[in-house]
């Protein structure tokens, strides 16, 4: 009997006559890019430095795609959105010590939003590695320990041999879900050094898939057929599975009404008859999702966010299908399915039952008829009618990419993302500077639609740098400043909290943006409220890199999460 697993590629006479007699010239470094292009890889980010350069210079004699950025976090963002967008681990190519250490926040990003990032970084000569202190340059006594509570996996080279073994390893790792990413260091000697190993072809992996098991889907499915107020929770692990449309089957079939997290946006249709939006620093949403009797959340870990501070208390029964294990049952106590969404969602469409329930719709109208009414009830004309402009001027396949900012938080709650894995932000990990960077990544990934970024004044001043790798490569970016002389959402933060009128530290003088962004060579536009929709979309509109400039100071509603 003949098992799959003691199937053996044979190697075609080419192959076998290229591995015995391979060019010379090659180093380490090409074993890296060899062992990336067998794997699939296409494109790489990432910035050169001292340990890495035999990567960079093999990168000369590959076909892979190099995107340079001017700042090691913000390549990081670049590849964590090309792994969004794509599907696809998304190689981060950096240098050690000061250099490696600055992509930590992005790692986190990636991280929390389960996003495929391959980082391949330098290291000090083998002989410098095990905590001696040699004094090489940039030397970490334990570079590796750094990224252990940030990544999914570390793989440390200390051969060439090891080289295709240890990157299509920590690629599996990437991309076995939940997706994250993953660290890979190789010295400088190993990288530097020639080799006679044969060039890299063979490079398939097979990352496990994440079923859920049969027993728990059977209960999850009883329980939600016959639950008379079901209701469904979906994140960020609906949009990272693409399992959009099987998520809409199976509310329609139990007429369940479904909430998305900030990170799940366009997981559910924003304007179907069941959807709840995304208002979950509601009180009345809070309040419908703890009178439901089964609460099926799938792909969140009902986190700070989307828990409305920590306020909700389910009073029903929990069903909760997550694939990063540990966010079963971290918050609340569930039936917890260890699953990959997509995979768990067609199962329990297979066995549960349909529900009819004409009442539905109109509890959910009647939720977000009170949500409306106390937005509006605030006097927040300014900040609805600059979110909607933004909605109105964006393509509704055009991807956006939000920073931490007064408008971003109000769009995790009040924009329609239009379509699964369309709107991204930092909320994941909650860093600064991530909307530029991470639009240029996702206009690598995909050239075909404009893509947004918006940014507050103090995030953009974290990733102006990357204007000129947006005119560098000529990438179809358009990037809207919301600029209100601070730190907006910490200075309302300390006014609310200390009554401060001056807060300490948030009110920054900055710079002329439009003048900033043409330095670079990249037109840019100062706008108000009543135009931002027609400049906005001639921006979009226009080939290469655009700066959209708001000043305005915008207020965020009032939290319901106090009591």
């Amino acid at each position: 009997m003949t098992h799959d697993h003691d199937l053996v590629l044979r190697p075609t006479a080419a192959q076998t006559e290229a591995a015995l007699n391979p060019p010379g010239g090659r180093t380490g470094g090409d074993l890296v890019v060899e062992s990336l292009a067998a794997l699939g890889a296409t494109t790489v980010f990432g910035l050169p430095g001292q340990h890495a350069l035999g990567v960079f210079d093999a990168l000369r004699r590959s076909d892979l795609r190099y995107v340079g950025l001017r700042v090691e976090n913000n390549a990081g963002f670049a590849a964590d959105a090309y792994g969004r967008i794509t599907g696809e681990a998304a190689p981060l190519l950096l240098s050690t010590g000061p250099g490696a250490l600055t992509s930590l926040a992005a790692l986190q990003e990636a991280r929390a939003a389960s996003a495929p990032v391959l980082a391949i970084c330098g290291q000090v000569p083998t002989a410098g590695l095990g905590g001696g202190r040699h004094g090489h340059l940039h030397e970490l006594p334990d570079q590796a320990a750094s990224f252990r509570g940030v990544v999914k996996s570390v793989h440390t080279v200390r051969t060439q041999s090891q080289i295709p073994s240890a990157i299509a390893e920590a690629w599996t790792s990437a991309l076995t879900v939940p997706h994250g990413p993953v660290w890979v260091e190789i010295p400088q000697d190993v990288l530097l050094a020639e080799t006679a190993i044969p060039v890299v072809t063979g490079g398939d992996t097979f990352p496990e898939e994440l079923p859920p098991r049969p027993e728990l889907t059977a209960v999850a499915a009883d329980l939600l057929s016959r639950a008379e107020r079901p209701a469904i929770i979906a994140g960020g692990g609906v949009v990272r599975a693409d399992a959009s449309k099987k998520l809409r089957q199976l509310a329609e079939r139990l007429q369940a009404p479904v909430v998305t997290t900030f990170g799940g946006k366009g997981a559910f249709p924003w304007t179907h008859p069941l959807s709840l939006q995304s208002w979950l620093e509601d009180r009345h949403t809070t309040d419908f999702l703890e009178d439901a009797d089964v609460l099926l959340v799938v792909g969140s870990g009902l986190g700070e966010l989307s828990s409305n501070y920590h306020t909700f208390k389910p009073r029903g029964r929990v069903i909760q299908i997550e694939a990063d294990l540990g966010k079963l049952e971290s918050n609340h106590p569930a039936l917890g399915i260890h699953a990959d969404a997509r995979l768990a969602l067609q199962a329990l469409l297979e066995t549960v039952g349909e529900r009819t329930d004409p009442a539905a719709p109109e509890r959910v109208s009647g939720v977000l008829d009170k949500v409306r009414a106390r937005i509006a009830a605030q006097e927040l004309t300014l900040e609805q009618d600059v979110l909607a402009a933004v909605r109105k001027a964006l393509p509704p396949r055009a991807p956006s990419f939000w920073d931490m900012t007064v408008l971003a938080y109000w769009a995790w709650s009040a924009f329609d993302a239009k379509a699964p894995n369309t709107m991204h932000s930092a909320q994941g990990a909650g860093g600064l500077g991530y909307g530029l960077p991470a639009a240029l990544g996702a206009a690598v990934a995909d050239p075909t639609h404009p893509v947004l970024a918006v940014s507050g004044d103090g995030g953009a001043l974290y990733s102006v740098a990357e204007l000129a790798t947006a005119r560098q490569y000529g990438l179809n970016v358009t990037w809207l400043i919301v600029d209100d002389g601070g730190y907006g959402i910490l200075r309302a933060y300390m006014n609310d909290a200390f009554g401060t009128p001056t807060p300490t530290a948030t009110d920054l003088p900055g710079p002329d943006f439009v003048a900033l962004a043409e330095s670079f060579g990249v037109p840019g536009v100062r706008t108000s409220p009543e135009t931002l929709e027609t400049d906005l979309a001639k921006a979009l509109a226009a080939p290469g890199p655009s700066v959209v400039v708001l000043p305005a100071v915008l207020r965020m509603f009032a939290p319901t999460h106090r009591g």
